[in-house]
């Protein structure tokens, strides 16, 4: 039985249920500012994670859209280029054969939540090392930055989903692990875009950031861009 980290949607988004990705806004001058979906801060999302966080049965999680799984949804950019995946059918969630992705990221389980033998309120930091560790070998220096939320309520797996949108640059080698259940290959955002526009089988997800990157490429491409940087390697 699998237990997986939610967060209730009247909590997550009070106001409005957002459509794409929703970048984090500036913290206010005493901390956290702004309701989660109308460019909330980074501070204002984690404080929600580790209050209003918890774990549940993933096959409860699945069927109730008042439930939102929160995804940490990496993407993995190296000089300028994004590495862009593709998940063979030989392993992994049937939903996700053959289509393109470029992103990295799972769900949060209750090993996340420990750290040693001390338990956390925000999971999400363990989370996203596991699932890259998991998938990629990465050899040499790396940062993670979190750009924004990712929601889609247009589909049934989207409504119970929420993605985490992180850049995580990399200045080394990288390796697919299991390379029988998982392709990839670093490519250019103009490839990216070329694909999108020529009906490449992109996963929900991965299309909606391609289309983000194209209106604002620095959010991807620049590593200075530290608006919403936090170093979790």
């Amino acid at each position: 039985m699998e237990f997986v980290f939610v967060v209730r949607r009247s909590e997550l988004f009070p106001e409005f249920y957002p459509h794409g990705l929703v970048p984090f806004g500036p913290s206010g001058p005493s901390g956290p500012s702004g309701p989660i979906g109308t460019g909330a801060s980074l501070a204002s999302f984690e404080h929600v994670i580790e209050e209003r966080g918890f774990f549940v049965e993933r096959e409860h999680a699945e069927h109730d859209p008042s439930l939102k799984q929160v995804i940490p949804y990496a993407v993995v950019v190296r000089a300028g280029e994004v590495l862009l995946l593709k998940r063979t059918k030989k392993g992994g969630d049937a939903r996700l054969f053959d289509k393109l992705s470029i992103g990295v990221g799972g769900h949060i389980n209750p090993v996340d939540a420990l750290v040693g033998e001390t338990r956390v309120k925000n999971p999400l930091v363990a989370g996203t090392r596991r699932e890259l560790d998991e998938e990629l070998d990465i050899r040499g220096a790396w940062s993670v930055r979190s750009l924004g939320l990712l929601n889609d309520d247009s589909n049934s797996v989207g409504a119970v989903h929420v993605g985490l949108v992180q850049v995580v640059h990399v200045q080394g080698a990288v390796e697919i692990r299991e390379k029988h259940v998982l392709q990839g290959e670093f490519t250019s955002l103009a490839e990216l875009s070329r694909l999108l526009r020529t009906g490449a089988n992109y996963e929900t997800w991965s299309a909606k950031l391609v289309e983000h990157f194209e209106r604002a490429p620095n959010e991807l491409l620049d590593p200075s861009n530290t608006r919403t940087s936090v170093a979790l390697a």
